[in-house]
């Protein structure tokens, strides 16, 4: 099979590690073969809550292809996203899942060279970037919102192909026109193969979907690159291929079209998910829609305008609903990493080669950080209510070398979003709306989050 050296780990990886290496830390390996990766899929939330309290906050798994040592809480999220001693390679945990998929995606780099390509991809977020995102922001989610009222729609799905809409604006700075289906399908295909139980690109397997899916998104980007390294546009993909590292070299065709590749995905895959969680959760409690709403109107804007950048972080109550959202439905509910080196924490000695998973929605919802876990509050998030809380209690954009290179778009963009909706309508759930919802690989809702907004008086 042609593609059959694409699933070998890469040659510097650490050779596979055998479960009898961390048979010293309690937990159990599950089915042949399987291990427990049908059980997590099923229900995440309550395997990881049993995991803990049979065998504690430090636990041996076999998912996913191989073993797991799981660190839950926030002084392992320190510890491993902090890295401070540069035990942890992201490249070699989420390889076996994304390898095949997002190959030199920025998640998949390690260290000096993460570095290197974090700082040339960062060109796209300065403030003059972001002011023209502002912009294009503002115009699509405006024409788009303006058509949603009094009509029942499936919110999930409706705002996936807005966000898809407006990555392409801002990310690759041309509509995707009648191929915008194709181009969503395959986003859906690279994730959804990412958790798929059969790890290589057998005929008629999810992954084998998500590989062709992969080789499709890139030859789209490859195509493009010539004319964007000699043109002036200001979207990210222009900027990027115009863009020179320290030794003032431009990277690679095949470097932009991979790192676009993964961009592109979590530009609206994760931005989906998190707009979908905030919604639901103004739907079920009006009175945050209400305090949000006279918040925007304080602002003084027009209809014409928009809310500019200059203005955003004025929308303090909605940067707090918005980190509620994050922290009660993380877009990435855990974090894979792979020890290089050998270390020790909670009294257990841990080698190199393990694979080591920390749980970000675990840690969301732990009592002694998050009192009545489960309860909507965005008012958690006021500087006196967060004071002497855990740094690493809340952990939605990730930490470290590592955090989210796009956190500051995704936030301008709900901000955008909110102020857009909520100065035209009243959002309203269905009956039972959002009650399940798919946990892995990003969260969404099982029935699409049926909504109904309402135009104000």
């Amino acid at each position: 099979m042609a593609l059959a050296h694409t699933f070998k780990a890469n040659p510097h990886w650490l050779p596979p590690q055998k479960q009898r290496e961390i048979a010293n830390i309690p937990g159990e390996d599950g089915l042949p073969f399987i291990g427990n990766t049908l059980r997590m899929l099923r229900d995440p939330v309550a395997f990881g809550y049993r995991m803990v309290s049979t065998y504690g906050r430090i636990f041996r798994n076999n998912a996913f292809g191989g073993p797991t040592v799981s660190l839950m809480g926030p002084e392992a999220n320190e510890l491993v996203l902090f890295d401070r001693d540069k035990i942890f390679s992201s490249e070699q945990g989420w390889g076996p899942m994304l390898n095949l998929l997002f190959p030199r995606g920025l998640m998949l780099m390690d260290f000096e060279k993460h570095r290197a390509d974090r700082k040339v991809l960062s060109v796209a977020f300065k403030p003059e970037p972001m002011r023209h995102y502002a912009e294009a922001l503002n115009a699509g989610i405006s024409r788009t919102v303006a058509g949603w009222g009094n009509r029942p729609i499936r919110f999930y799905d409706a705002i996936k192909a807005l966000t898809l809409d407006l990555a392409a604006d801002s990310f690759l700075g041309m509509p995707l026109g009648p191929e915008a289906d194709r181009i969503n399908q395959a986003f859906v295909d690279e994730v959804q193969a990412s958790v798929a139980p059969i790890r290589v690109p057998l005929p008629g397997t999810a992954m084998r979907k998500g590989v062709k899916a992969r080789k499709y998104l890139v030859d789209l980007f490859s195509r493009e690159i010539p004319t964007r390294r000699t043109g002036d546009g200001q979207d990210f993909f222009s900027q990027f291929c115009r863009a020179t590292d320290e030794a003032g070299q431009p990277l690679s065709d095949a470097a932009i079209a991979d790192h676009m590749n993964f961009l592109m995905m979590a530009a609206h895959d994760t931005i989906t998910s998190s707009a979908t969680s905030l919604v639901m959760l103004l739907g079920r409690n009006p009175e945050w829609q209400d305090r949000l709403r006279a918040e925007i109107a304080g602002l003084g804007l027009n209809d014409d305008e928009g809310l500019p950048y200059g203005q955003l972080d004025r929308l303090v109550l909605t940067d707090y609903a918005f980190k509620e959202a994050l922290r009660l439905i993380p877009p990435v509910p855990s974090l894979p990493r792979r020890a290089v080196r050998d270390f020790d924490f909670g009294g257990y000695h841990i080698p190199a080669g393990t694979t080591v998973g920390i749980s970000v929605g675990y840690t969301h919802k732990m009592p002694e950080h998050w009192p009545d876990p489960e309860r909507f509050d965005p008012m958690r998030f006021t500087p006196e209510a967060s004071k002497g809380r855990h740094k690493y209690a809340w952990v939605p954009f990730g930490g470290g070398a590592h955090m989210c290179l796009g956190l500051h778009f995704a936030t301008m963009q709900i901000r955008i979003l909110m102020a857009q909706l909520l100065t035209r309508y009243r959002i309203e759930l269905d009956e039972g709306s959002g009650e399940r919802w798919q946990a892995w690989p990003i969260p969404r809702p099982k029935d699409g989050l049926p909504v109904r907004f309402i135009p104000l008086g």
